[in-house]
């Protein structure tokens, strides 16, 4: 997905600077909703009855739909379809439809209101495959990379390879020596849902909800089911017909939640509704293994990293699959993980190379890769009658990081930023540059 132009009638914030846009910042045409997301500032969100005024007189909505109102925080999108507009309490955010032509009169408004830090226009988000859209192809397997090549770290390759035992992804994490289980340790996976009548997963504690109207959270895609079946995995697969060991945090307890549709897209109302959720419940983790192709940070997704970073949760996201670097094209880490307070994961292969769809760090404040995992011929959980698949992406790296995540918690309690500094510190540095792997390749606590 190329960078997008901005669309008719809708204007930039004026500065340049996403990080500090007052109005209604400038995201393009591609996949606009008709939607806008205001960001409220500290003050407003600390009184969400504040927040609503707020909503209702920059958008003129009379009927706003609250998470407060539903039970868990989770957002019954479909209920909330009749509403002029949503609040997300636990996060600060609210969503309102407006046509294009009031986009000039809505910035003017927020630029003179000390109650809005920002109002941007809605976005469509991904699955992430090495084109930024694999699961719109064949249901998902266009993330399917087996023979994409790598750029190699200098000096002797290391090698791993899948056994009868593990998957080499969590053979070079040291996933496979580690004592810890994730055990107390809640992990939100928002993705495309979950296979619910999957049998490796039988008997563990788990959660499913669908923000996407008219769909149940059961995936439709394989690419969620895939990313719950590395970050959370059981140790002993089931017999018959068995498996090698694919999962990290084998017993934190999941939350499931839908954010995108069976066709692997979803808008961000979907997407911040789920983040809700998890914050609401206390999520240690939150993985989104999808993104957008687009430089430019992200007021909305980098306000909702620091605020889940200061109630304990650790966003963690996709860097992009917007490279081709055999062709000479390094690509950019996209939103939302070019967002300062969420984690960006580049994806290695087997011999920890960079892989050659894995997006590189960008110039941007937040646009920089942070972490690398495992990211190529991933073994993990497959819809059934299927059972297992083997594909590859950045999105196939952050379930690694995340359930590591989970296994640093457990081991140390940490949350939030210090969880953030854990991985980073335990993190094997590679012979590569850190533009292209930040601080390493993750790795689990011994």
């Amino acid at each position: 997905m190329a960078d997008s132009n901005p669309s008719p009638g809708t204007p930039s914030a004026g500065n340049g600077d996403a990080k500090h846009a007052h109005g209604a910042a400038a995201e393009g045409s591609e996949g606009f909703t008709g939607r806008y997301v205001v960001v409220l500032s500290d003050d407003v969100f600390a009184r969400e009855a504040d927040g609503i005024e707020t909503l209702r007189s920059l958008s003129g909505a009379s009927n706003v739909a609250s998470t407060s109102d539903f039970e868990f925080g989770a957002l019954d999108v479909d209920q909330a379809a009749s509403a002029d507009a949503t609040m997300f309490g636990d996060l600060g955010l609210g969503v309102f439809h407006a046509d294009p032509d009031r986009a000039e009169a809505i910035a003017e408004a927020a630029a003179q209101d000390s109650r809005i830090v920002s109002v941007e226009p809605e976005q469509v988000m991904y699955a992430l495959g090495d084109s930024g859209r694999a699961s719109e192809v064949d249901g998902g397997t266009a993330e399917r990379l087996s023979a994409a090549p790598s750029w190699s770290a200098a000096g002797p390759a290391a090698q791993f390879a899948d056994t009868a035992r593990a998957t080499w992804g969590l053979q070079a994490t040291e996933t496979t020596n580690s004592p810890l289980t994730g055990a107390g340790i809640s992990v939100a996976v928002l993705d495309t849902g979950f296979e619910t009548e999957h049998p490796d997963f039988e008997g563990r504690e788990l959660s499913t909800r669908s923000f996407v109207s008219g769909q149940s959270a059961r995936d439709g895609n394989g690419h969620g089911t895939h990313c719950v079946g590395t970050s959370c995995g059981p140790q002993n697969p089931p017999d018959p017909p068995g498996s090698r060991r694919y999962g990290i945090a084998a017993e934190a307890e999941i939350l499931v939640g839908k954010v995108l549709g069976d066709q692997g897209s979803g808008s961000d109302t979907e997407i911040l509704a789920a983040i809700n959720w998890a914050v609401k419940n206390d999520c240690r983790v939150i993985s989104m293994s999808l993104g957008a192709n687009s430089r430019q940070v992200s007021k909305r997704y980098e306000t909702v990293g620091q605020r889940a970073l200061n109630r304990g949760s650790l966003i963690i996201a996709a860097a992009g699959n917007n490279a081709k670097r055999s062709a000479g094209d390094p690509g950019f880490v996209g939103v939302p993980a070019n967002s300062p307070s969420i984690m960006a994961v580049a994806a290695l292969d087997s011999q920890l190379g960079i892989a050659d769809f894995s997006a590189r760090s960008s110039s941007v404040e937040g646009g920089q890769v942070d972490i690398a995992a495992p990211g190529v011929d991933v073994y993990s959980s497959w819809l059934m009658e299927q059972r297992y698949n083997t594909i590859s992406g950045t999105s196939m790296a952050t379930p690694h990081v995340s359930g590591i995540a989970a296994l640093w918690a457990e081991r140390s309690g940490a949350r939030g930023e210090a969880l953030w500094s854990t991985l980073v510190r335990a993190a094997q540095r590679l012979e590569l540059p850190a533009a292209d792997v930040g601080a390493g390749l993750v790795k689990a606590p011994l």
